[in-house]
Parts: C-alpha cells; sequence; structure tokens
C-alpha cells in the first residue's frame, strides 16, 4: 500500500517540476497563430469577398459561363468556385456539380495505391472533398455523392463528354496539358457555369509543359469569357504563407 500511495506524489512532484514550460510564441514577438483578425475561417453560409479580386472573382462567376481563376496558392480559388457551386445547385440553378482534378503528383511517387479506381484517385481528389465537406457536411455530401448529383472526378475521365445544366470546377489547372485544358473547355454544354483554377508558377509538370498560362491569355480577348488574377494579397491562408511565397 505504502509503494502504491506514494505514485500520486511521484506523479505530481514530477508535474511540478516540469510545468513552466516556456511558451512556443513570446508575447514579445506580437504575434500569435490565433490572433483574432478578420481573416477567420468560420463557417459562413453566404461567402463573402476578403479582397477586391475574390469579389472580382465571385462578380465573374455569377455573370459569365466560363471563368479562369489564377493566382497563387491560398487566395481562396478553389473554395470559392466550391462554395457558388454549392449555392448555385441549392438554389435550383444547375442539377448537379461536376468536379475535376488532374491526378499528378507534387513531386514524389505514391506507388502503387491499394482499392479500386475510387479509392486509387481519392488522395488526388481530397482538396475538393474537403471543400465539398465545410460546404455541405459529410453526412450529406456522401449522399450527393451516391446519387450522382455530385461527381469528382479526374481529368482523364471527361474526355467525350457533354456537361449541360451542371457546375463544373476543374482545380489545379496548372497540371494539365494545352491539349487536356482545351479538352477540357470543350466540355461546356447549355445552362453550364465552368470555373478553372490554378497558379501558373507552381506547375507540378516538366517546364513547357502546363498549358495554363498559354490558354489564359488567349481567352483574355474571347467576350464571355472572364479571366481573373489574384494575388500574394489576396491570400487568406495563415499570414505567413504571403511571406513565403514572396521569397520562396
Amino acid at each position: 500500500m505504502a509503494r502504491r500511495s506514494a505514485r500520486p506524489k511521484l506523479r505530481d512532484r514530477n508535474h511540478e517540476q516540469y510545468a513552466p514550460v516556456r511558451p512556443m510564441f513570446p508575447p514579445q514577438s506580437g504575434w500569435s497563430p490565433v490572433d483574432g483578425e478578420i481573416r477567420d475561417r468560420k463557417y459562413v453560409k453566404n461567402v463573402k469577398a476578403m479582397s477586391a479580386q475574390q469579389q472580382a472573382l465571385l462578380d465573374a462567376i455569377a455573370e459569365r459561363n466560363v471563368v479562369l481563376a489564377l493566382g497563387p496558392a491560398g487566395t481562396g480559388k478553389t473554395y470559392l468556385a466550391v462554395a457558388k457551386a454549392v449555392e448555385a445547385l441549392e438554389a435550383g440553378r444547375v442539377n448537379r456539380i461536376v468536379l475535376s482534378r488532374p491526378a499528378v503528383e507534387a513531386g514524389e511517387t505514391l506507388g502503387f495505391l491499394p482499392g479500386d479506381a475510387n479509392e486509387k484517385l481519392a488522395p488526388y481528389l481530397r482538396p475538393l472533398y474537403d471543400a465539398l465537406t465545410e460546404r455541405l457536411g459529410t453526412k450529406r455530401l456522401k449522399a450527393m455523392v451516391a446519387e450522382g448529383i455530385i461527381e469528382v472526378a479526374p481529368v482523364a475521365f471527361m474526355r467525350g463528354r457533354t456537361l449541360n445544366d451542371c457546375f463544373v470546377v476543374i482545380d489545379e489547372a496548372q497540371n494539365c496539358t494545352y491539349g487536356q485544358i482545351k479538352m477540357l473547355l470543350t466540355r461546356l454544354g447549355w445552362r453550364t457555369t465552368m470555373v478553372m483554377t490554378g497558379d501558373p508558377d507552381q506547375t507540378d509538370l516538366l517546364p513547357g509543359v502546363s498549358g495554363l498560362r498559354d490558354i489564359a491569355q488567349k481567352l483574355d480577348a474571347v467576350e464571355g469569357i472572364s479571366v481573373v488574377r489574384l494575388t500574394d494579397a489576396d491570400i487568406v491562408r495563415h499570414p505567413l504563407v504571403a511571406g513565403m511565397l514572396g521569397v520562396l
């Protein structure tokens, strides 16, 4: 009994010995990762722009059938596109949502992945599912995917299709070749909105293979198509992201 009763006392002494832990972010630094600034990512029913260019993107999506959103990581390109797609679906303006992304590894080889086609492609399409989950919730998203109301597919599965009455989001388009982007754009059908997002400066393809920059320059002159270019000032992720992109 004496040995058993001594254990709590030993734990208390150890706790007191190591209790004064130095904070990771000292008060004198003037910065905190939980800073209460306006760039809070709480869920809101109606997504609002946090910069002038983000507002330009939202306006373009509302007014045009084809929109290209170019900009660095963290500018909200994919999230805004997915949020507007969900909004259009819930308002009855489209019958379904089609999300596509190239299955390109970001500088490393995953090797053989087990499972069927959907399980093999899941790691590449995860960012789209994350945005959808935040807007719809897990249960509702699963139900809509099962019913075919929401489809998430790699670029390779888009050839030969005509997409009518839907909202199409093409994500990570900088990892598509010129021919792939041309193929994707020509999938556009009646009463369909297509938003293509990407960062021409952050491609995982070999130099000169990505076709996003050339496509965007050519589509600038096409009436009815909007090309919105976001910058580091539009980044809504952690404030350090903008600082890192400025020097890397």
